[in-house]
């Protein structure tokens, strides 16, 4: 087995001409060498290599650079590696950026991977655009995500990878505008009626129940509802102040309290632990749970040959286990399932008894297929409108101002995004004084 190639530089005699040299493999595997000023051991090429050090710390893909320039591949691959380290919350995991980044940098390395770096402008910008604007996404989901694009090159400028005028260029492509572009606008989230979600919570289990009442009762977002732990509560009070340690602008140095009333309190209760470090909404614990609720279901005796083969069979490391936690994925297809369970289809469309959903939608049309899709875009709801619905009830008894404190946000007019304005006071202003 070969020795593996150091990352730190070393430094080493050249013995052809009696200087020194830096010797070093980059993030690709690729050696790199670099003859220093002054001969060995002096404290001018001591000095140069002290440099070198610096700036491979700092701006390792820069001083690695070829000499004829990188190509686009290269520039994504060493701001995959940025993005790795640099967009992560409090406890060291990546962030949904990084996902983000790797979706864009994708579509940009199919299209224009091989050409230079420094060759890539507002053309080549808009071709990326267009690829996006075909796949159907949203007028803000494309500009966010060219907005991306954008980002990778001025990282790269700061990086001396590319010269300072592609990003200039790329500076000048505008964003899609509403009306005068073929990519959609999405409907604004809405919240969702009360009498939708109590007819799936039957069909969740009792930790995604837990979450989705945490929400209706609190505001907070679906990852701070994930997150929740009985150490993050202070219950010295009346009313309980949840401190989550990692939300969605903790980044920015913000603090988040979610305040937590008498009603969401008893909710809480019932999924305290001895263990305080524990999340109170636990898949692995759901598992748990289901499988005690199956086995006290049992009508027929557990024989000891049945219990041998359940252990021979049973998967001793399995790949995936059950989360100590729920995260917003996991969260959103919980819902999206129960959704599916309490708003089947009708009809030709509906699923026999005793039919697969492979064979179910394999015996459907293209058709059928698409109305299928609508069918569940209008019976579906998703966890973020259970805190528009909180928002738009607090703005309409409690004002405003409360709306914005109970939310999180620092603006109220972010605030009106979540928070509905009551019409039907409007209404009953115009009867009176209109």
């Amino acid at each position: 087995m070969p020795r593996p190639r150091k990352s730190v530089p070393s430094y080493l005699l050249h013995p052809q001409s009696g200087r020194a040299r830096a010797v070093w493999t980059d993030s690709l595997s690729v050696r790199h060498y670099r003859l220093l000023p002054g001969a060995f051991d002096s404290p001018e090429s001591r000095a140069a290599f002290a440099q070198l050090q610096l700036e491979l710390a700092s701006s390792p893909a820069a001083v690695t650079k070829p000499p004829s320039g990188c190509t686009v591949n290269e520039v994504l691959l060493a701001y995959l590696d940025h993005a790795e380290l640099h967009y992560r919350d409090q406890t060291g995991n990546p962030t949904d950026e990084v996902r983000h980044v790797k979706t864009v940098c994708r579509y940009v390395r199919e299209l224009y991977g091989e050409n230079p770096a420094a060759d890539f402008g507002p053309l080549a910008l808009k071709a990326v655009r267009q690829k996006f604007v075909e796949q159907k996404w949203c007028r803000k989901t494309v500009n966010a995500r060219v907005e991306r694009v954008r980002r990778v090159f001025k990282w790269a400028v700061a990086e001396e990878l590319v010269p300072p005028a592609v990003y200039q260029a790329l500076a000048a492509v505008a964003g899609l505008q509403r009306g005068r572009t073929p990519a959609p606008d999405a409907a604004p989230v809405a919240p969702v009626d009360d009498a939708v979600v109590d007819a799936t919570l039957p069909h969740l289990n009792r930790h995604v129940r837990g979450l989705v009442e945490f929400q209706r009762l609190t505001g907070c977002r679906p990852g701070e509802a994930c997150r929740v732990r009985r150490c993050d509560i202070d219950t010295s009070g009346p009313v309980w102040l949840y401190k989550p340690a990692v939300h969605k602008t903790a980044w920015k140095g913000k603090s988040r309290t979610v305040a937590v009333g008498p009603k969401a309190q008893a909710l809480l209760r019932e999924f305290f632990t001895t263990d305080a470090s524990d999340h109170l909404f636990s898949p692995a614990r759901a598992v748990e749970e289901l499988r005690a609720e199956r086995a006290a279901r049992r009508k027929t005796p557990r024989y000891p040959s049945h219990t041998r083969r359940n252990e021979r069979k049973r998967v001793k490391n399995p790949k995936r286990s059950p989360a100590a936690r729920y995260n917003r994925l996991a969260y959103l297809t919980a819902v999206t399932r129960g959704c599916d369970r309490a708003f089947p289809p009708t009809g030709e469309l509906a699923r026999m008894p005793g039919e697969s959903v492979a064979k179910w939608w394999g015996r459907l049309t293209v058709e059928q297929r698409n109305q299928v899709k609508l069918w569940r875009r209008d019976h579906h709801w998703h966890p973020n409108q259970l805190r528009h619905s909180h928002g738009t009830r607090v703005r309409r008894e409690y004002g405003l101002e409360a709306a914005q404190v109970v939310l999180g946000h620092a603006r109220a007019d972010v605030t009106q995004v979540y928070a509905e304005a009551d019409v039907a006071q409007a209404v009953r202003v115009a009867a009176e004084i209109g």
